[in-house]
């Protein structure tokens, strides 16, 4: 439905090869691609809280859709996900295109409208409403592009001559702009001029941006009953990025993540296989790995970056409680406090979070069927300082609720035994799957025993 405050994305299908082409030479075109999707998904965050305003915000909601060209709708749907509209570009050329959607946008009910392009990542929720509320008195916003465009332009009415003998893609763009609305004697506001990332030269400014965004991975395989509720204490946002990465749901995870505006990565079923391809997504330089059924502590973003920051920190993790009173949880609680805190040995339902650059250094996750997360510790310690910051995730107790707790210790210590004296990680895996579905009582020793002969 188009509201009378109504926004409009101009972007590209990310295809290889057809976009972001002048960056190609240096970034090759899968990673021109990539930073294409990248971009387009960073202005998204951006739109999303004004789509979606808390209830304690001043802000009123807006409308906005995606005119796209290099791709059919089916794409474009099945990369950003049901909850956007997509429109695709008409012919013509640059200038022919932003009049058609701003003519259809009024048409359809708005009272004003805002273009922006992908290519300006730096464009955020609070520079958006201000030209909205710039609208409410002017009859055009105008955003300045460093390289003499711009980013950003808003109308009341279409005005067909600011759209005609424009010399799109030069330096003149923005100037010739003006020049027409000043010969029209419209009424002009003038937001902050930003940068496009279009070359090489702009790259530090997408490198900046990058430097402020955690990028929370949560590897999900039929989590629909889970999400819900963690996403919605992950808005995403301009420092916020949410990926899903999925390992073949079959009960409406990918759409489930889509509508609460994550991105959704697909992968090979596998924990580690899945945080990895979130990670190769991923646009932050800080990465936190999460469970669907863990919940963040609030303010964690800040204790993620004050943690990195102490002298020789190369990983970090949260206490952990368990979101359940079975006797005996809060014996595990302490157990696992004595582990991270002494042993420095943090599992993955703790929210594991490093460097971008420390976690591509270690290889990543090691794509084995079971203890990834231990073993990229273990390796992370060779590097430097394990920390824990001094706040807690809240994770659900359905492990222990399933078997018990004493039971559903024994196993996971059985499985820690096993690995410790050398057992195949294969068998491993088949002894903890089997355990767990059969509730047997597990028996370490002789499991060890029977793996040694």
């Amino acid at each position: 439905m188009i509201l009378a405050d109504h926004l409009i994305l101009f972007s590209r299908y990310p295809q290889p090869g057809t976009t972001k082409t002048r960056l190609i030479p240096h970034l090759g075109e899968t990673g021109a691609a990539q930073l294409q999707r990248q971009m387009t998904q960073q202005v998204l965050r951006q739109i999303w809280p004004l789509l979606h305003p808390a209830a304690d915000q001043a802000t009123h909601p807006i409308s906005a859709e995606i005119w796209f060209s290099g791709g059919e709708a089916a794409q474009m749907a099945d990369w950003l996900g049901p909850c956007w509209a997509l429109h695709p570009q008409p012919s013509g050329d640059l200038g022919d295109r932003l009049l058609a959607a701003v003519e259809q946008a009024i048409a359809t009910g708005a009272k004003r409208v805002v273009v922006i392009g992908a290519d300006c990542p730096s464009v955020d929720s609070t520079l958006l409403q201000q030209a909205f509320t710039a609208l409410q008195t002017h009859d055009l916003v105008l955003g300045p592009a460093t390289d003499g465009g711009y980013y950003l332009i808003g109308l009341r009415q279409p005005v067909a001559e600011l759209f005609s003998g424009i010399e799109w893609g030069s330096e003149r763009v923005f100037a010739q702009t003006q020049a027409i609305a000043h010969a029209l004697g419209l009424s002009i506001a003038m937001l902050a001029p930003l940068t496009d990332i279009d070359t090489a030269a702009n790259l530090p400014v997408w490198e900046a941006l990058r430097e402020q965004v955690i990028s929370v991975i949560i590897p999900a395989l039929n989590e629909a009953a889970e999400l819900p509720g963690l996403l919605e204490t992950l808005s995403p946002s301009g420092t916020l990025e949410v990926i899903v990465a999925d390992g073949g749901s079959e009960d409406g995870t990918r759409a489930i993540a889509q509508q609460y505006g994550a991105t959704v990565v697909q992968s090979a079923p596998g924990r580690a296989r899945q945080m990895n391809a979130g990670a190769r997504a991923a646009m932050g330089k800080t990465l936190l790995f999460l469970h669907a059924d863990t919940r963040l502590p609030r303010n964690f973003a800040s204790w993620v970056q004050q943690t990195l920051a102490s002298p020789g920190v190369v990983l970090g993790a949260f206490d952990l409680s368990i979101d359940g009173t079975l006797p005996g949880l809060r014996w595990v609680e302490r157990g696992v406090r004595w582990r991270s805190r002494w042993l420095g040995l943090p599992y993955g339902d703790q929210a594991l979070f490093l460097r971008t650059d420390t976690f591509w250094q270690l290889g990543g996750f090691p794509e084995v069927p079971i203890l990834e997360d231990l073993k990229l510790v273990q390796q992370a310690k060779k590097l430097g300082k394990v920390a824990i910051a001094p706040a807690a995730v809240s994770t659900s107790a359905r492990r222990w609720e399933t078997l018990g707790v004493w039971q559903t210790t024994l196993i996971n210590q059985g499985v820690l035994i096993a690995a410790g004296l050398g057992v195949p990680l294969e068998k491993i895996t088949q002894f903890y799957r089997r355990s767990r579905s059969k509730n047997l009582q597990p028996n370490p020793s002789k499991f060890v025993k029977k793996n040694r002969d």
